[in-house]
């Protein structure tokens, strides 16, 4: 299998509530809209939020999303009003985390790796 592309796709209850929370608060990036959806820059990959779902959240367990700074990033999205659910810790997997919330309530894991953290090396033998 070779895998061009990927993205995420997620039914919200609310088109209108999530797109102003992934694309206002959250302030992702359009790479493109459509009647009924929009589709956000995700890093290397996408995100589209289209359609309406009347259950709970259907899709991923949680969104893991790598930033630069979490402490930082939680502060920033606490004073806009976002849900965090796991303030910011390390892990004991040694990566710092907080858990935020969308307006369905999907969980967003918020991560960044510190810089001597293994994920960041190819431990691999050569």
């Amino acid at each position: 299998m070779e895998v061009l592309s990927s993205r995420i796709l997620i039914r919200p209850r609310d088109p209108e509530a999530a797109w102003a929370f992934y694309g206002g608060t959250l302030g992702l990036a359009v790479a493109r809209e459509f009647p009924g959806g929009v589709v956000y820059f995700l890093g290397t990959g996408y995100l589209e939020v289209s359609g309406t779902s009347s259950d709970a959240p259907v899709g991923p367990d949680a969104v893991w999303v790598q930033v630069r700074d979490v402490a930082a990033t939680e502060a920033e999205l606490r004073a806009a009003g976002v849900s965090v659910t796991r303030s910011t810790r390390t892990e004991p997997w040694g990566l710092i985390e907080c858990w935020i919330a969308d307006p369905d309530g999907r969980a967003i894991v918020l991560v960044e790796i510190p810089p001597d953290h293994p994920i960041r090396k190819d431990l691999r033998p050569r």
